[in-house]
């Protein structure tokens, strides 16, 4: 009754960390050759925060990461819209972590090697292809790189946490194509520079065509290391089909968008000035899926529900998938009726998080700010009342499954 996974991300490390929990046997397939820390600065909800601590990893968390404090928006003028507080200031049982991507990745992996044993993961084998047998699922592993079959692996179900570029979601829908790209460029960076605000603030300004977002993601002997992204609308002919964490961007290709926005809480063009590099990254999602189980197959994470990184979600799904996994196995057994057990839970929620986050999210706010008051506010009561400013925030938090009181209420969900 083994599960295999296929991808060692995020999801698949914390679906790997889950079945051990619960005595269920797993192995996991990753493609590339060796797991390295790739990627920048990403958030951590208090609702996956919360799967992590009962997972034993509250302190690994903060070792590579930090506990967050607020949130705030600002216009293109540097003037605030909104703040309010995070994570366990605004009175979750959990903290909000801001934490690098590829730091969060290594620390699951490592409790995982240190729980199970090096022999769980094996790289350099990805899995490409899956037939149903009469015992369950048979795949075939392949070397990415010279594209040789390294053989086959049966297993009883088969879970594909393979990312947003999976490969065995195209093997389910080979019509779909690739993600779709709203027209958005994100370059991204992580520079060394002062504390701001309340030195554990996540902070984003402008609007949807040119906005900035910032969050220090560890401290420096002088300060904190921020992780930044510069987001631009851009040309419908514009070349943004690499998807991959490593295309070295150029700062010639936005920073201008950003030369004025010197602010007393953050000089922004001296933050992109210093990163020691810049990533580029189109700002791409992928249709909702109206079936995630194929037979003993399912998708787990990006490859089921890739979201634009509005709202600070994403790796956050991800975990929350691989909780309800492994706990609808503990309850059916690792059969078919497990996967369709978590997919019923988790479905429907995290499609309308994808398409929420296709409408801004949260940052929404930005947007109508900017068109109400183009040339900057005397006081943002002028231009949007507490109330509604309130009535956004609660709302996107109620799609995300982040409402306080209900989650510090939740039974735990193994």
């Amino acid at each position: 009754m083994t599960v295999l996974i296929a991808g060692a991300g995020i999801g698949g490390l914390a679906l790997g960390l889950s079945l051990h929990q619960v005595g269920i046997p797993f192995r996991i397939f990753e493609a590339v050759r060796e797991i390295k820390p790739l990627g920048v600065g990403i958030n951590l909800q208090p609702h996956a925060a919360r799967e992590l601590f009962e997972l034993g990893l509250e302190d690994a968390l903060d070792v590579v990461g930090l506990r967050t404090q607020e949130v705030c928006y600002f216009s293109a003028h540097g003037q605030l819209i909104w703040r309010e507080p995070r994570g366990q200031a605004a009175g979750y049982a959990w903290p909000q972590f801001s934490i690098h991507r590829g730091g969060l990745q290594m620390a699951l992996h490592d409790a995982l090697i240190a729980r199970c044993g090096p022999k769980v993961i094996t790289t350099g084998h990805a899995v490409t292809t899956w037939e149903e047998t009469g015992q369950g699922v048979s795949v075939t592993l392949t070397d990415r790189a010279s594209g040789e079959t390294l053989g086959a692996e049966e297993g009883t179900v088969l879970i594909a946490a393979d990312g947003i570029n999976s490969t065995l979601r195209a093997t389910l829908f080979p019509d779909e194509g690739g993600a779709k790209w709203g027209g958005t460029m994100m370059w991204r960076g992580v520079t060394d520079g002062p504390a701001f605000l309340s030195d554990c603030s996540v902070v984003m300004a402008g609007k949807k065509d040119q906005k900035f977002v910032a969050y220090p993601i560890g401290r420096t002997p002088t300060g904190m290391r921020i992780n930044w992204i510069a987001d631009l609308t851009m040309p419908e002919d514009y070349d943004w089909r690499a998807q991959d964490w490593s295309r070295e961007g150029a700062r010639t290709d936005f920073a201008a968008a950003f030369a004025d926005w010197d602010f007393d809480w953050l000089d922004i063009p001296k933050i992109i000035a210093g990163a020691e590099q810049v990533w580029e990254y189109p700002m791409v999602d992928r249709d909702p899926l109206a079936q995630w189980t194929h037979g003993p197959m399912t998708l787990l994470g990006d490859a089921a529900h890739a979201m634009y990184p509005i709202g600070s979600n994403g790796a956050s799904q991800c975990i929350l998938d691989a909780r309800h996994m492994a706990a609808a196995m503990r309850e059916h057994g690792v059969t078919q009726a497990a996967l369709h057990a978590y997919e019923n839970i988790r479905r429907d929620a995290v499609n309308a998080l994808v398409l929420a986050n296709r409408g801004d999210g949260p940052d929404k706010v930005l947007d109508l700010v900017a068109e109400r008051a183009p040339d900057g506010f005397a006081q943002i009561e002028d231009v949007m009342s507490h109330d509604e400013l309130d009535a956004m925030a609660k709302a996107y938090k109620s799609v995300a499954g982040m409402d306080v009181d209900a989650l510090n209420a939740r039974a735990p969900i193994i």
